[in-house]
């Protein structure tokens, strides 16, 4: 499934571009688990919204970045030794959505995408939405239908239609796995 930046959205308008991780050395710099695509395309952005658990957002100008193994290593302003890295640890990267480009033909956003119904080729309704994870394949779609989830892998042969207008996605996969 093609993406640029993604993640789980929220209702306010913000989109996830990532999650802060733990320190990387003494100097302030912090690991991040990227949710875009490129990885490193996060990098793009000058200025990070960063949001902690409890909800509270504070901006942070991105100072240097690169490519660090599987993910990123960032310093931020103000970042400035391994304990203010330590204390950032677990904090969401978020954007204004309207900061964001707009996506390119047969792409989307996946916080666009959370809340749609899920169909497969037989028309069987699989459930909603709820929320994406990075599997070692690629994203899954984790879709929820009352008390059941399904793991659907959201990309191509899976991945058939996306129909932001009806609020549907039709995919290629089982209402029950043997």
């Amino acid at each position: 499934m093609p993406r640029r930046a993604h993640g789980q959205g929220t209702s306010s308008g913000w989109v996830e571009l990532g999650r802060l991780g733990s320190p990387f050395g003494v100097k302030g710099w912090v690991r991040v688990r990227s949710f875009t695509d490129p990885p490193a395309g996060m990098l793009d952005f000058a200025r990070w919204t960063l949001r902690t658990a409890a909800g509270e957002r504070s901006e942070r100008r991105l100072l240097e970045g690169r490519a660090q193994g599987k993910g990123l290593v960032v310093h931020l302003e103000g970042v400035d030794g391994r304990d203010a890295a330590a204390a950032l640890g677990g904090a969401w990267v978020e954007i204004a959505r309207e900061q964001l480009p707009a996506p390119g033909a047969r792409q989307f956003y996946r916080a666009d995408l959370l809340g749609l119904a899920v169909r497969n080729l037989e028309g069987v309704e699989l459930g909603a939405v709820l929320h994406f994870v990075e599997a070692p394949a690629g994203p899954v779609m984790v879709v929820q239908d009352g008390a059941e989830q399904r793991w659907i892998p959201a990309m191509p042969p899976h991945l058939r239609q996306v129909d932001l207008d009806a609020g549907r996605i039709i995919v290629d996969w089982p209402a029950r796995l043997e």
